[in-house]
């Protein structure tokens, strides 16, 4: 939802943290959350167990891959940040909404830090469009920004698909800062991480190819370790694409999420000065509102039509402070 749907619509303290590996719970964990999200009987979030949506969680539109990729994903994120994230507050109307004919439906889950944590907000979506020239657009997201008690990049994986045979992946951990002026930033969070070593596992699938944005503000907002490829598994069908899923793209997105909790959270903020502070929460609110206006507030309308939209648009200004 918060990068890549308007070109597709307008166009066809310290965190004491130790993130469960992604490889070794990840059954366990998608099973505990699919189990809860059956047994809900309504659609808004028990604040007494944290637990996301079971709207959210359906991914209703998904392959059987990719929905438990996702789950997995966003299971391990909320687990390891359990302890430092408020419950969820959005009305039933928020976590899922559709147009009047219904050809247009979307789920988002919203949950903002507490005040010791690093974390400023968690958000999770997805939409399902149907297109009139048939077929469907499905996008699905899950992003972590991060607040001022640290510098450290956010989290953002997103998936753009079109047809059981095509997508467009976009995974990265954006950088806060300006990278020439900043080598130290460049060199902590992106070489010592060997984040470039995800990005180069991709390459070697044949049905993987690089990406480019058309928004050259989208490919300023990116690292220079950006994962943005398509996938295009018309040779092998549905069934190629389940396979790069599982056992592509599945296990580098883990692997760059346990980064993203290892070496950008649970080391606690690095120290800034106030003037830098200042800077970067400036940065940051730019960034965010330059997401909902050239992005949700072109989009969402179109889609949804203007009541909806427009709820759904201040439910994420407020997770954004803007």
């Amino acid at each position: 939802m918060v990068v890549l749907i308007h070109q597709f619509v307008h166009h066809p303290l310290h965190l004491q943290l130790s993130p469960p590996s992604l490889r070794t719970t990840s059954s366990r964990i998608r099973t505990s959350i699919i189990s809860s999200s059956s047994s809900s009987s309504s659609s808004s979030m028990d604040p007494q167990i944290n637990r996301p949506s079971s709207r959210f969680l359906e991914f209703p539109h998904l392959s059987t891959s990719h929905r438990n990729l996702m789950l997995d994903l966003v299971s391990t994120m909320e687990t390891t940040l359990s302890s430092h994230l408020l419950p969820s507050s959005l009305p039933p109307d928020i976590q899922y909404f559709q147009n009047q004919s219904a050809t247009s439906q979307g789920s988002l889950h919203i949950r903002s830090g507490n005040e010791n944590s690093l974390v400023d907000c968690i958000l999770g979506s997805w939409i399902h469009c149907e297109l009139p020239t048939g077929g469907a657009l499905d996008i699905t997201t899950l992003t972590a920004y991060l607040n001022t008690k640290t510098d450290s990049p956010r989290f953002l994986i997103e998936f753009l698909q079109s047809s059981p045979k095509s997508l467009i992946l976009l995974l990265d951990l954006p950088p806060r800062k300006d990278l020439v002026i900043n080598p130290d930033y460049l060199k902590t969070f992106y070489q010592e991480t060997h984040l470039e070593e995800q990005r180069k596992k991709l390459q070697n699938v044949t049905e993987i190819k690089p990406y480019i944005s058309s928004s050259l503000y989208i490919r300023c907002l990116l690292s220079p370790t950006a994962i943005t490829v398509t996938v295009d598994s018309e040779a092998g069908g549905p069934i190629r694409m389940e396979e790069i899923i599982r056992d592509h793209v599945g296990p580098v997105a883990k692997d760059m999420l346990e980064i993203w909790l290892n070496q950008c959270v649970s080391c606690g903020g690095r120290e800034m000065e106030e003037s830098e502070k200042v800077e970067l929460e400036k940065r940051d609110i730019l960034i965010k509102k330059k997401t909902v206006e050239m992005d949700l507030a072109s989009s969402l309308p179109r889609l949804f039509g203007e009541d909806v939209a427009s709820r759904v648009i201040k439910a994420i200004e407020k997770a954004f402070h803007i």
